[in-house]
Formats: structure tokens, C-alpha cells, sequence
């Protein structure tokens, strides 16, 4: 079976700042991909360009075999995402905005009032879904967003730091969903900062910093290339976040 994503050559310019950097990679069906990164690393730019809500300079996604840029709507039908801020519309009640993906993505009435149901009771929304979504808070936002990601079934869903914001149920329940998806032969793309999470849940995981990939490969195997150290020592290791560690002790020493 092809891979549902495939990234050939990304990158992306403002002025003089190289966001992301050449950046190739694949993601096959069945798969859970960590997408980590230190902030500023490039890694909300790369999920925009993948998802095609920003051009690349350069470079070439195919999603589901469908390339993002030349053929949108049939390479978006293949893909949910999920923002790390969620940008609802305010004036539409949740069960209305759910309804309202449920036709964009022109899943049958019968089968997305079925989902979305199934999506409120999860996230213990239904008593909730007649409000209007400006009057939600965050979390509850971040719930709604999340939900409407899943309405049509996507074969990848994109997650930009999904478990930011929610309760430990919620967060709970995101990692259930995400290893629902590769049982089912779906794949899921997510960012995080929460490696204890990466490191549990993760087929594979892609490093990144300052625009380029820095690692691509399972957990198992960077930890046997790195003398069997954890993820986070790993990641730190590689994205100079062993400095700050320095720089501490230093501070502790001189106290």
C-alpha cells in the first residue's frame, strides 16, 4: 500500500530566515509519527505546508498519492488537522460546526450525525453541544476542534500539540484515538513537547531543528544508537538543550 504522506525537498523562506530547510520524509498507513522539535524549530510551518494551508517555496507533498498543491481538494478529503490553537467559527453552536465539517467533507447525514454523536459523548460535550462555540473556553474549543478532525475519518489526521489545554481525561482519550487510527490502518502525523508521550506512543519520530531533520527512526532504534538513553536525553542531546542543563548546575554550584 503507498505511503499516505510522502514530503519531497520542503522548505520555506521569510526574508532571511530559513524556516524549514529541505526537509523530505514519509509516513506509511498503520503508523503513529512523532513530530518533535524545540519552539521555532519549523515544525507548525512544515504541518501548514503539509496540510496545504501554506505553499512551500520549494518542494513537493503528495497526500494519499494526491500532491496538496495541484490536485487540494482530493489531497484534503485524504486528511483531518487538528491546530494547536483552535480557530472555530464563534457564532456557530458546536453541534452546528460538526455539521457543518460533516457536509464540507460530504459525509452522509446518517453517518456523521453518528460520529458526531459518538464524538460529544467522548468528550462529555453533549450537554454542552447547543452553545455557542465564543462562549467556550479553550479546553472546550480544543475538544470541539479535535472531534470535527475525526467527523469524516481521514486516513492521516495531523495533530499539532493536541493534548495542550485539555484535561487529563481529554488527554487521555487523544492517545486512545491515535492508536484506534493505527489499528485501523490510518496514520497519525502529531507534534508534541511532551516526549514521555512520544516515547510510549510512537512507531517512529522525526527530530527537528532550525528548519532541518535532525533524526527518522523508531524509538528503539535512536535509543540503541545512543547508548540506550531516553528520549528526552536524546532529543536534548541533539537540539542543544544540554546547555541549559549545564547552565543550571552552574547556577546551583554558584548558589
Amino acid at each position: 500500500m503507498s505511503n499516505l504522506i510522502d514530503a519531497h525537498g520542503l522548505r520555506k523562506v521569510y526574508g532571511d530566515f530559513v524556516a524549514v530547510d529541505d526537509i523530505s520524509f514519509s509516513v506509511e498507513p498503520g503508523e503513529i509519527v512523532g513530530f518533535l522539535g524545540p519552539n521555532g524549530a519549523g515544525k507548525t510551518t512544515t504541518l501548514k505546508m503539509l496540510t496545504g494551508l501554506l505553499p512551500p517555496d520549494s518542494g513537493r507533498v503528495l497526500i494519499a498519492g494526491h500532491d496538496i498543491q495541484q490536485d487540494p481538494l482530493a489531497a484534503k478529503a485524504a486528511l483531518g488537522y487538528v491546530p494547536d490553537t483552535p480557530n472555530l467559527y464563534g457564532r456557530l453552536k458546536a453541534i452546528e460546526y460538526l455539521r457543518f465539517v460533516g457536509q464540507l467533507y460530504r459525509v452522509p447525514t446518517e453517518v456523521a450525525e453518528r460520529r458526531i454523536r459518538r464524538m460529544l459523548e467522548l468528550f462529555e460535550l453533549t450537554e454542552s453541544a447547543g452553545g455557542y462555540l465564543d462562549g467556550f473556553s479553550h479546553g472546550m474549543q480544543q475538544k470541539v476542534a479535535i472531534a470535527a478532525g475525526f467527523v469524516h475519518d481521514p486516513g492521516i489526521i495531523f495533530l499539532d500539540e493536541p493534548t495542550v489545554g485539555l484535561d487529563p481525561r481529554s488527554a487521555r482519550l487523544i492517545k486512545d484515538l491515535m492508536i484506534q487510527r493505527r489499528e485501523s490502518g490510518k496514520s497519525v502525523l502529531f507534534s508534541t513537547h511532551i516526549l514521555e508521550i512520544a516515547e510510549h506512543m510512537c512507531d517512529r519520530v522525526i527530530i527537528i531543528h532550525k528548519g532541518r531533520i535532525l533524526a527518522d527512526a523508531k524509538v528503539t532504534d535512536l535509543r540503541q544508537m545512543q547508548g540506550e538513553q531516553s528520549l528526552e536525553d536524546i532529543f536534548l542531546e541533539m537540539t542543544g538543550g544540554r546547555e541549559v542543563d549545564d547552565m543550571v548546575k552552574e547556577l546551583a554550584g554558584a548558589s
